[in-house]
């Protein structure tokens, strides 16, 4: 029985430039990075792996350099990696991506039955946490999100038990199996590849699907299937901060200089 662990290669937020002319990232240069939350979905995918005996799948669409990303993925323990790259799949949104990977899952399901689907709650790119939902109901797969904890998962009756974290309370949510879950990244601390895994990974297949192998309409991937689209990308312009009075010495006057402040700018009205 399979596991599939969904991940993307995202670049370092941390270096990202902006063209101001063409309001486009600039990517040259820039390092790419395994998505952080998708780092907890493959590290949980891994311990399903080592508790219950199943087999790991990683799944990722992008560009060929992603096969790096897939191949540290394989390091960590990961039992395949396919990778979906083609033109036609470039510049998709969220509706146009679930679709590629949803049609991979069905794929490798009709080979291995799936039990469980495993995403990060989002991308630290893209920020909508709308993949994983899309997969799941393209799929009809029952959807758990927000999980930070999976209590139970019996193979025997089809059924898994987690834990989901919301505003100021958990939730406990049962149900039967194919599931996608999303996680948070409350739920593991990812391992890191040993030595012979990482020489092992140098040598094992990253299986490239494209369009010919996927043989999905044109009309439903990349841009032309995509209902959405990036225009421009900046960043915000912030004015510098006001500090009103001595709030831990004065707090009284300082709340007034604040009141008189917002009356000023006719923020608030008394």
């Amino acid at each position: 029985m399979l596991v599939v662990a969904c991940v993307k290669q995202v670049p370092d937020t941390t270096q990202v430039r902006i063209d101001p002319v063409t309001g486009t990232l600039i990517r040259e240069g820039v390092p790419f990075i395994m998505n952080p939350f998708d780092t907890q979905a493959l590290e949980e995918s891994l311990r399903l792996k080592d508790k219950y005996g199943l087999r790991v799948a990683v799944v990722s669409m992008g560009p060929p350099n992603t096969e790096v990303t897939l191949r540290k993925a394989l390091a960590l323990g990961a039992d395949e990696a396919i990778l979906l790259s083609d033109r036609v799949f470039g510049g998709a949104d969220t509706l146009a991506t679930s679709m590629v990977l949803a049609e991979a899952i069905r794929r490798l399901a009709e080979k291995e039955e799936v039990a469980v689907v495993i995403c990060g709650k989002q991308t630290i790119d893209g920020d909508t946490a709308q993949v994983g939902p899309g997969i799941a109901t393209r799929l009809k797969y029952f959807q758990l999100t927000l999980v930070d904890q999976i209590q139970k998962l019996d193979l025997k009756s089809k059924k898994v038990r987690v834990r989901r974290k919301l505003e100021g309370r958990h939730e406990i949510v049962e149900a039967p199996l194919p599931a996608l879950i999303t996680v948070v990244r409350e739920i593991n601390q990812p391992r890191y590849p040993t030595v012979p895994m990482r020489l092992k990974s140098e040598e094992s297949e990253v299986i490239l699907w494209n369009n010919k192998v996927m043989q999905l309409p044109g009309e439903a991937i990349g841009l032309k299937g995509s209902a959405t689209q990036v225009r421009k990308i900046f960043s915000p312009q912030r004015t510098t901060g006001q500090i009103l009075g001595d709030g831990c010495n004065k707090p009284e006057e300082a709340a007034h200089l604040l009141i008189d402040t917002l009356l000023g700018k006719d923020i608030i009205s008394l």
